[in-house]
């Protein structure tokens, strides 16, 4: 009776996933078009232009739009991995197979005792609300490396040390998924892998770290938490820009660089909170390693002076690893990451023009999207804190030392 009823939640899923993704293919191969701005169109244009410069050995040394480490490189190249297709159709369906490894690592993991089928739902159902955004942007694809590297860590930490940093050199924030490792094998591991991966490309390839530059004169984009102070503002006078910049819409103009400076603030202090809970943090469980790292990504998502709408495929898949395990106190964190991924493709790309137009509908669609962000950040870094630095009740103080050195170490 189990091993029948696992069979039917096991086709459940892989129905599941099979029917929403074919959707999703459906809309990025226009067979329908979905409400809104093409979002494909990054694909076909911006892409497919990089491809043609990396295929002749360097990098894209005038585009302030390239903004990514060196290894983005390879997800920008990969469509060369099936020449008989035009370039958009390879890379939707390499997302789309980056999305499938994703889902049987998530299943697999979930099968493990202690563990819950639970994470690969949250995965299988979550991606698709985000709409066909998710394989038209190749953050799909670093969202499989750093899943994959989460759930070596407790059993591979040089396994995990490794992922983490070529992640890290696809998309940077990666790096994250760091914060509570403890065991030294997957800090020695990701700098030597970083550190070999980085020589390789600034060898081969000229302008590998120029994206570091290339960012310096960004305005706020319309979509953060910060771009809020702006919609309201043009409705009291303010006489700033909606523009496109850097590759994204912006608000350019008086005072933007102060609340751009406000947000790299709020992303200081979210980083000292993070190195305040690491010092005092005294319990790590099996699935504390998955919990700081959500933490850690929504806490620099949610102050980031950029939030783009497939940013939210980075925070279902962590969370998704989260609720792998049984005892993570990530479920409610992970629902409203859910409920704002729904409300993300209402504001992106199906009513963008409301957004880019700050009208009512735009800014209630982003109150309610980065509100739910926030209070996922919130209740994620209490449930963190609680969990792991708070002392249980009747339970004496213990030096942190002394309850590292009496516990088994079971993360990496």
């Amino acid at each position: 009776m189990d091993r029948t009823h696992g069979r039917r939640r096991l086709a459940g899923l892989l129905g599941t996933w099979a029917l929403t993704r074919l959707l999703l293919l459906l809309f990025v191969f226009k067979v329908y078009v979905f409400p809104g701005p093409d979002v494909t169109s990054d694909i076909s244009v911006i892409y497919q232009g990089w491809y043609e410069v990396l295929r002749g050995g360097t990098f894209p040394l005038d585009d302030v739009t390239w903004q990514y480490p060196p290894a983005a490189a390879l997800a920008v190249l990969s469509p060369a991995l099936l020449p008989w297709l035009d370039y958009a159709h390879a890379f939707f369906l390499l997302a789309c197979l980056a999305d499938l490894v994703t889902l049987v690592l998530l299943r697999y993991a979930g099968g493990r005792p202690g563990r819950t089928p639970r994470g690969a739902w949250v995965w299988a159902a979550g991606v698709p609300l985000l709409g066909p955004t998710v394989y038209a942007r190749y953050d799909v694809m670093v969202t499989a490396v750093a899943v994959a590297g989460l759930l070596a860590g407790a059993r591979h930490p040089r396994l995990m040390g490794a992922l983490t940093a070529f992640g890290a050199l696809l998309k940077v924030w990666p790096v994250l998924l760091l914060v509570a490792a403890r065991r030294r094998a997957a800090w020695a591991s990701a700098a030597v892998t970083a550190g070999l991966v980085a020589a390789l490309f600034a060898l081969a390839m000229p302008g590998a770290f120029a994206f570091l530059t290339f960012q310096r004169d960004r305005g706020t984009e319309v979509e953060s938490l910060g771009a809020l102070v702006f919609h309201v503002a043009r409705h009291f006078g303010w006489n700033g820009q909606v523009l496109l910049n850097y590759g994204s819409v912006e608000f350019l103009g008086p005072y933007v660089e102060v609340v751009s400076t406000a947000a790299l603030a709020l992303t200081g202090a979210a980083f000292a909170w993070l190195l305040l809970w690491r010092l005092v943090a005294v319990r790590f469980e099996p699935h504390t390693l998955a919990d700081a790292a959500f933490v850690a990504v929504l806490l620099f998502t949610t102050t980031s002076r950029v939030i783009s709408p497939q940013y939210l495929v980075w925070l279902v898949g962590l969370g998704a690893v989260c609720l792998c395990f049984r005892a993570s106190p990530m479920r409610l964190p992970v629902g409203l990451v859910l409920a704002a991924s729904f409300v993300t493709v209402l504001e992106f790309p199906v009513w963008f023009s409301h957004v880019v137009a700050s009208d009512g509908t735009g800014i209630t669609l982003l109150v309610v999207r980065n509100g739910l962000l926030v209070a996922a950040t919130v209740t994620a870094a209490r449930a963190l804190w609680r969990t792991t630095a708070s002392r249980p009740p009747g339970q004496s103080p213990v030096p942190a030392q002394a309850t590292r050195a009496k516990q088994p170490t079971t993360s990496a």
